[in-house]
């Protein structure tokens, strides 16, 4: 009786660990789309950023890159921690530095606290995203060990991730559109869900033992023959980040320079529909395998790029509308293919630092492009700095399949 007392016991705590690790694993993806989400938010409200502080388009997108520059910091310096403390003692320090940064963005309006606040917008993403993926993988691994090559995990991680970059934009040009101080409103918004995705991973399991991490391995390490390889990968993040940057920093502002439109949902809806073509196309890779996905980003890529250009000399909505669908579609399987590569080529015990790497890398490549870009059309004019911008990330992307592809065959032989 005893014996079976105990068995009882212990089946009954089994099944409350299970069901704790499996609302975990929803509360973590809530939590991972809504700071993903607030760090793209600020998208359509550029305009009005503009016009409140009197600045131009290379300050704006100067503005922008402060998100960036936070997150590749972090990224650089912060990313491999989790692998140490813990995932959740992580995730939640990102949680806490992105609603300090939507404080910031609300208590003080002025060019100075929007740099303040998109700087610690960067480091909660930097961390988020350099934990939250395993974080996931942890937790559905804990709640289901029966299902260990389940596709779930990496499937929610994609969604959550540019899913919430997707969603953003398109959140933040509702609220414009409609809301009442849409500069305060939306950040409002944004703090409350990042306070309730706080509670919900409080109240998660932690998945990393501390006391098992006494070893520190070594934060870059490639496996041997594989630096070329690597930094093929890297130039795949660099471009198809570069797109994402430029559509997300100066975006609203050719649809209202160039289109003439003034609708905050339309300018929402462009990044939107670039980020969620390429969450789609990255969950649809995972049935092409990693030498199809890497052809088709590079014939895909280069045609959204020449879309591209095309709707800014053609001004039309809809042309603008496919292009940056078509452009995302591409630039999300050419990441997909780098992130794989990156994780295969690294030794095993450094995979974390790797991937934090080449994020960094991609979100250098998230930055700097637009902020040349935007000084290009200072002095060559806006068509012949977008054409010169699609023909290089389009070259690069090229070359970078086309070393990649080699340095792998050369690996294996």
């Amino acid at each position: 009786m005893t014996s079976a007392a105990g068995q009882h016991t212990r089946a009954d705590t089994d099944l409350a660990t299970r069901a704790s690790h499996h609302r975990g694993f929803w509360f973590a993806a809530v939590a991972f789309t809504v700071l993903m989400a607030f760090g793209t938010a600020p998208t359509p409200l550029w305009p009005l950023y503009a016009a409140r502080d009197g600045f131009g388009t290379t300050t704006m997108t100067i503005a922008f890159t402060g998100m960036v520059a936070g997150a590749a910091v972090s990224f650089l310096t912060l990313g491999h921690l989790s692998d140490r403390f813990g995932r959740r003692r992580i995730i939640v320090p990102a949680l806490v530095v992105g609603l300090v940064a939507a404080v910031v963005l609300i208590a003080w309006p002025t060019l100075p606290g929007l740099l303040t606040g998109r700087v610690l917008n960067g480091v909660g993403v930097g961390l988020m995203a350099s934990t939250a993926t395993t974080y996931l993988h942890d937790l559905y691994r804990e709640a289901h060990p029966e299902r260990r090559f389940s596709v779930l995990p990496a499937t929610v991680a994609t969604a959550a991730n540019l899913g919430g970059l997707a969603l953003g934009p398109l959140v933040a040009g509702a609220m414009a559109q409609w809301a009442p101080s849409p500069l305060v409103t939306t950040q409002a918004v944004f703090a409350a869900a990042m306070a309730v995705s706080l509670v919900l991973v409080l109240s998660s399991p932690e998945t990393v033992d501390r006391q098992l991490q006494e070893q520190r391995p070594s934060r870059f390490a490639l496996l041997p023959g594989a630096r070329r390889v690597f930094v093929a990968a890297a130039a795949m993040g660099f471009v198809s980040f570069a797109l994402l940057g430029f559509v997300s920093s100066l975006g609203a502002t050719l649809i209202h320079d160039r289109l003439h439109i003034d609708s905050h949902l339309i300018t929402g809806l462009t990044p939107f529909l670039m980020f969620a073509s390429a969450a789609l196309a990255q969950l649809a890779a995972g049935r092409l395998g990693l030498p199809r996905t890497l052809r088709t980003g590079a014939v895909v890529f280069p045609i959204g790029l020449t879309l591209t250009a095309l709707s800014l000399y053609h001004p039309a909505l809809w042309l603008l509308l496919i292009a940056v669908s078509v452009a995302g579609a591409g630039a999300g399987l050419l990441f997909k293919s780098g992130v794989t590569i990156g994780a295969t080529v690294a030794e095993p015990a450094s995979r974390a630092g790797v991937l934090s790497v080449y994020f960094v890398i991609g979100y250098i490549g998230m930055g700097v492009p637009s902020i040349l870009f935007s000084i290009a059309t200072q002095h060559i004019g806006l068509g012949s700095a977008v054409i010169g911008l699609a023909s290089v990330l389009a070259i690069g992307a090229a070359l970078s399949v086309a070393l990649a592809t080699s340095a792998r065959q050369s690996i294996r032989g």
